[in-house]
């Protein structure tokens, strides 16, 4: 690989930590301390001596947006107004810009809000809001699209509560539009902006605070309280329907049976939702039951998710037919999404219509990614890359180097403030041309920021380096293990690279460390079967160790998961257990376990690591074998190995 040279240089830039190689790094230090303590006067002394080093505009930045968060405090306008004007193209720009328009909306101080609205570059949904209350030129079409978001915007700021409201009491919205977005929250497990969303019912028909408590919290005791024979009104069936949606969550059938019981005091509609409600949980759960109860749902308007989860559970059960139906039932912008345009294309195969399915696969079969590669082998061909790229020119580097976004994101990572590095790639990347961002990739690549490196090449839309896309650091402490394992390289590259994106110090919000991403339990664990004394934490940091756990770990789940790849990728991320769990009581393609996996991030990154692997494969030299050899064919859960007894997960 031509990418190997500077691994080992670059690992010791990730290892070394936060240096202090230039004088005023202790300034730009004491001033975030200072931020992070409310210590304004701190703060202000530190910003009154501007220097000229790369991250001077943070110092700025943190003493202006400290004064802008006191709102009892006059803002120092021409500050602001100076400093906007300096970093007008920046992400620090933008990030003050944001918080002094906020500011003004708070105030009411619209024609000014107005201003520096219309020159934002990302406005938030908050912003976005602010402006309909502020009754500006961008009031009309700001409150189209919020309208368009009713029943689909879960997170709202008090600004849009704002907006919603005033429309719901100027008859934007009728009842009936009020208890179907409190049904979405609900859904969506948004419970306290279900509860306000109630409050914009006409003061008649608002349910009793005491029972909506008693429905989102204790949904079995609510369902208790009613009967199939006593009359129920329309918020004690809006609220037993939440209450069911809520029971299904933990068990299925439970809800099932309690809502037998009460459901002859409900409306057809409401039966038809509850159904939808019950069979989207089920099929979530892997139960039988999810189909029949699909059926039951005809008609009804069902949330996107809902209608992905109908197609699983055909695919799992096997039932082409309801595969076809479910996907072309689909709204267009959904149907139109890889996996459903391949899934659709495999129905229709099925059925004979193979030109049908042909054109379908056709659509993505060029996509470097799971259903392109899987697309590509439907029509009888192996996955090619497109034409790669030419390098970055010498002019094209020195644009890179040149630029100040790119020098604050470097002078950050040296100072460890890792995740303002990151932001300040992503701002710079926003509206890249190809040339810029693959020049800007091999310069992440050049620093051992691999992870930029790839997240940059990634963004490409017409000119590729793949090489940057899929880099293959590290290759000889990988190749090492891979091989005395008995791994197959690809997969654990294409692995690493969705775990950590080969950073080393990568930790993630549960505890996972290094590039591997080792649970600490895990690690111990490992380490002791491995006959490893003296357990040290620090081997999960540290990059010889950190993949030798990995790989054993990989190695053991492999085996125990009886040699599947494709159930090994689950298990790595969410537990044996489970991957266990989500086996068939048949035999599974291996294609259709990945995509029935019930936690989306966990399905997200099977997929990905299975592409990866076919990519990588194909980047190192290697045989090049299909997608679909590689994730073969699941066994049933009866024929599953038992699990160690102290094994994690």
């Amino acid at each position: 690989m031509k990418y190997r040279l500077c691994a080992a240089l670059a690992a010791l830039f990730w290892l070394a930590g936060p240096a202090r190689a230039d004088s005023g790094d202790e300034r730009i230090l004491a001033a975030r301390d200072a931020m992070s303590r409310g210590d304004l006067p701190r703060l202000q002394v530190l910003a009154a001596t501007p220097s000229d080093h790369a991250l001077e505009p943070y110092v700025q930045y943190w003493a202006l947006s400290t004064r802008i968060a006191r709102f009892g405090e006059p803002a120092p306008i021409d500050a602001i107004n100076e400093f906007l004007r300096r970093h007008s193209n920046s992400w620090l720009g933008e990030k003050l810009r944001q918080e002094w328009a906020k500011r003004l909306a708070r105030e009411a101080s619209w024609a000014r809000f107005e201003a520096e609205y219309l020159v934002l570059a990302q406005p938030d949904q908050d912003l976005q809001c602010s402006a309909i209350l502020g009754g500006g030129a961008t009031a009309a079409d700001a409150q189209r699209k919020l309208q368009e978001q009713w029943l689909t915007l879960m997170d709202t700021p008090d600004s849009c509560n704002q907006v919603f409201q005033v429309l719901v009491a100027a008859g934007q919205y009728s009842v009936d539009d009020v208890w179907h977005r409190f049904r979405r929250l609900v859904e969506a497990k948004r419970f306290t902006a279900a509860r306000s969303t109630l409050g914009w019912l006409p003061d008649t028909q608002q349910p009793g605070s005491a029972a909506v408590t008693v429905a989102l919290e204790n949904p079995t005791r609510y369902l208790a309280s009613q009967s199939a024979q006593a009359p129920v009104g329309r918020a004690g069936r809006e609220l037993g329907m939440a209450a069911l949606a809520r029971l299904a969550r933990s068990d299925v059938r439970e809800a099932l049976a309690r809502w037998r019981n009460i459901d002859a005091a409900y409306r057809d509609e409401d039966r038809a939702y509850v159904a939808g409600q019950l069979a989207w949980m089920a099929a979530l759960s892997q139960l039988d039951e999810a189909l029949p109860l699909y059926a039951q749902a005809r008609g009804v308007a069902m949330s996107e998710e809902q209608r992905a989860w109908q197609v699983r559970a055909a695919l799992r059960g096997g039932d082409w037919a309801t595969v076809r139906l479910a996907i072309e039932n689909m709204p267009l912008s959904q149907r139109d999404l890889p996996e459903w345009t391949y899934w659709l294309g495999r129905a229709l195969a099925q059925h004979g219509r193979h030109q049908d399915a042909r054109a379908l696969f056709s659509r993505h079969a060029s996509m470097p990614s799971f259903y392109g590669i899987l697309s590509a082998e439907a029509l009888g061909q192996s996955f090619r890359w497109q034409q790669a790229s030419q390098p970055p020119t010498s002019q094209e580097t020195a644009r890179v180097r040149s630029s100040g976004d790119i020098r604050r994101a470097e002078a950050l990572i040296r100072l460890d403030m890792r995740t303002e590095s990151l932001r300040e790639w992503n701002w710079v990347a926003r509206n890249a041309d190809d040339r810029f961002l693959l020049a800007a990739a091999d310069h992440a690549r050049r620093l051992g920021l691999y992870d930029r490196a790839i997240s940059l090449a990634d963004r490409t839309r017409e000119q590729h380096d793949y090489g940057l896309r899929y880099l293959a650091p590290y290759y000889e402490t990988f190749s090492r293990q891979a091989n005395s394992r008995e791994l197959d390289l690809a997969w654990v590259y294409g692995l690493v690279r969705q775990e950590s994106r080969f950073q080393p110090v990568a930790r993630s919000g549960v505890g996972a460390q290094g590039l591997m991403q080792v649970m600490p339990a895990t690690g111990r664990w490992i380490a002791k079967r491995e006959g490893w004394r003296n357990y040290d934490a620090g081997w999960l940091t540290r990059i010889d160790t950190n993949v030798q756990l990995g790989c054993a770990y990989l190695r053991h789940v492999l085996d125990t998961l009886g040699n599947q790849m494709v159930v090994a990728s689950a298990a790595y991320n969410a537990g044996p257990g489970r991957a266990r769990r989500w086996r068939g009581n048949q035999p599974l393609e291996g294609a259709i376990y990945a995509e029935t996996i019930p936690i989306s991030e966990t399905r997200d990154y099977v997929k990905k690591v299975m592409a990866n692997a076919v990519l990588y494969d194909t980047l190192l030299g290697g045989k090049q074998p299909s997608l679909l050899k590689r994730l073969g064919k699941v066994f049933a859960k009866s024929n599953e190995p038992a699990l160690d007894g102290d094994e994690p997960g």
